[in-house]
């Protein structure tokens, strides 16, 4: 049975919108918590986009599930990390230009410098989780990093075409199989929403989805709590198939 993370990053740029001090994705993520989530997900983004340095710290302070830090594999956001002391720290690509995270970070082509990272901050008793494409280069080098958890990239199934949702949900079930195969555990996320979460969910040996927009969404008509609430619900009981039936792509 998988968990939820949820992600408050759109509170937080809801808030920068207009440089004030609302809404708060501090306080939000009390309400997130209240509504069942199992842990809170932000990105510590280069550019400070949507969350704040300050916002990371006081959820240090407050969260009372686990805080799953979302950072670039850079020595800044490094220190910050090693500072604070999330319960997780989960490496994602980044760039400047995009709106959101793009893809799965190539860990495949950046083996000897993310290893030494990842050994740094489990070394301060972080868990690492490496956000890649159902790949299996890429998961085999996350096994050389040293990493224990990866966080597979489910875009590609999100905004797939209703035909070819059976080919993308195969591609991240076997990638689940081939990764605890390796000894990693897995979680996933990106685009995932209320009508499409429940064959990822179901999937044997996911750990923990991580969602944001969608639920952030939701809350706008329904109010966090309940929005999470309905989320976790779906990723805790979901059935088996709801596209395609019992049967399996």
């Amino acid at each position: 049975m998988a968990s939820l993370g949820v992600n408050i990053d759109h509170i937080a740029n809801v808030r920068q919108a207009r440089r004030t001090v609302e809404p708060d994705p501090v306080r939000c993520a009390l309400l997130a918590e209240l509504g069942g989530a199992d842990g809170i997900t932000v990105h510590l983004r280069e550019d400070r986009r949507h969350i704040q340095d300050r916002d990371v710290e006081l959820l240090r302070a407050t969260v009372r599930t686990r805080l799953n830090l979302e950072m670039a594999a850079t020595a800044e956001m490094a220190a910050i990390a090693l500072r604070v002391r999330p319960d997780m720290v989960t490496l994602v690509p980044e760039r400047r230009e995009e709106v959101t995270t793009e893809g799965g970070l190539d860990v495949a082509g950046q083996v000897e410098s993310l290893a030494p990272l990842t050994g740094r901050l489990m070394e301060a008793g972080i868990g690492v989780s490496l956000f890649v494409d159902p790949d299996d280069a890429q998961l085999e080098a996350c096994r050389l990093c040293g990493a224990r958890w990866v966080e597979l990239h489910t875009g590609a199934y999100a905004e797939a075409a209703w035909g070819e949702q059976p080919f993308q949900l195969a591609r991240i079930t076997e990638a689940t199989a081939i990764a605890r195969g390796l000894g990693l555990r897995v979680n996933a996320g990106h685009g995932l929403t209320y009508h499409n979460v429940e064959p990822i969910a179901a999937i044997e040996g996911m750990e923990e989805l991580n969602i944001g927009h969608t639920i952030v969404a939701r809350a706008l008509v329904v109010g966090l709590q309940e929005a999470v609430r309905q989320m976790r619900a779906l990723v805790q009981n979901p059935r088996r198939d709801p596209l395609f039936g019992d049967r399996q792509p």
